[in-house]
């Protein structure tokens, strides 16, 4: 072969190789990532969802229990319940950054789609902040029922809601007015809230009274609830997946997850998982459900379409929530 042919096929490979190696370092998909709130160590779990297994432990503060995403993914928020504290960890570097004052006693909290304004509940005050975590400032507090836990936001972003336990309420509030338009009236120990893609309808679970209600927000009034089956369920957790018109239900002590049409209530399926299960969220692309199984210290793997539990992995100690983020 010619040398000068001999010096551009040598120049030519190792042009190939360092555009494979840029795009492996810059263009290949990152995996998602699930984060896990362990509330009896004080510590949130990161799972790396393609291999399923725990790739860093982030040490976050006092009773950890609800976890949210900013708006752009580069945020995970952590209630700190003993702390009155939001603590913020950087989902890039996977360590915590900073702690917000958001009152006392938070508990759980939704994100609000465009601002990023947190809605946190205050258990022990009866109150719902409206918490700014980009400045720390409280823009509103709002009286809502007792002991207070469950906050969702709307698709819209128009409304929130949160479920206050010792009322058996759920309260209905106005944004960005931050004023409480409605109450509606729910099963014994209302905990979790979960809106229609159209944000006209919501879905409450009631641990106490065992039942799950689908409200009607326009009406303010329930219209349509069942009781689950078995004298140990008591709902909590509550995952709609819309496309496929059913709706995921944790049973914390019934060690189960149950599946519902979205539309009717009717009973579909009855899903095994860990001991006393709580918290539940679905992976990005639906194909996977993850439940907190705090007596076991692990995260159940839920194949949607097969309703069977594929694996359980271990994590700290008493998970409590869980959020995925695509990557």
């Amino acid at each position: 072969m010619d040398r000068r042919w001999q010096r551009v096929s040598r120049w030519g490979v190792a042009l190939v190789w360092i555009a494979v190696v840029a795009f492996g370092c810059s263009g290949a998909p990152r995996s998602a990532l699930l984060f896990v709130s362990n509330e009896g160590d004080g510590t949130v779990s990161v799972i790396d969802l393609a291999t399923r297994s725990v790739v860093a432990t982030v040490e976050v503060g006092k009773r950890p229990r609800g976890l949210g995403l900013s708006p752009d993914g580069s945020r995970l928020y952590v209630a700190l319940g003993a702390e009155d504290a939001i603590g913020v960890v950087d989902t890039e570097r996977l360590t915590l950054v900073e702690k917000i004052d958001a009152g006392s006693d938070p508990e759980a909290f939704a994100v609000h789609p465009e601002t990023g304004h947190l809605y946190v509940s205050n258990e022990d005050e009866g109150t719902a902040t409206v918490l700014n975590p980009a400045s720390g400032e409280h823009l509103a507090v709002i009286p809502v029922g007792i002991e207070p836990e469950g906050v969702a936001c709307s698709p819209r972003g128009d409304r929130v809601l949160v479920t206050a336990e010792s009322t058996s309420t759920v309260h209905v509030i106005a944004v960005p007015e931050h004023e409480e338009v409605g109450v509606v009236l729910v099963g014994a120990r209302p905990r979790e809230a979960a809106f229609t893609p159209d944000g006209e309808r919501a879905y409450v679970t009631s641990e106490i009274a065992g039942e799950v209600a689908l409200l009607d927000l326009e009406r303010g009034e329930i219209a349509k609830k069942v009781k689950l089956e078995g004298t140990e369920a008591k709902p909590k957790g509550v995952v709609l997946l819309a496309e496929r018109g059913e709706l995921f239900v944790t049973t914390g002590r019934g060690n189960s997850i149950e599946v519902l049409d979205a539309e009717t209530l009717e009973h579909r399926a009855s899903i095994p998982v860990g001991k006393r299960v709580w918290g539940l969220t679905a992976s990005p692309d639906g194909r996977l459900l993850f439940s907190a199984d705090g007596l076991d210290d692990a995260v159940s793997v839920v194949d949607v379409e097969t309703r069977e539990r594929i694996e359980q992995i271990p994590v700290g100690e008493r998970p409590w929530g869980l959020v995925a983020l695509a990557r």
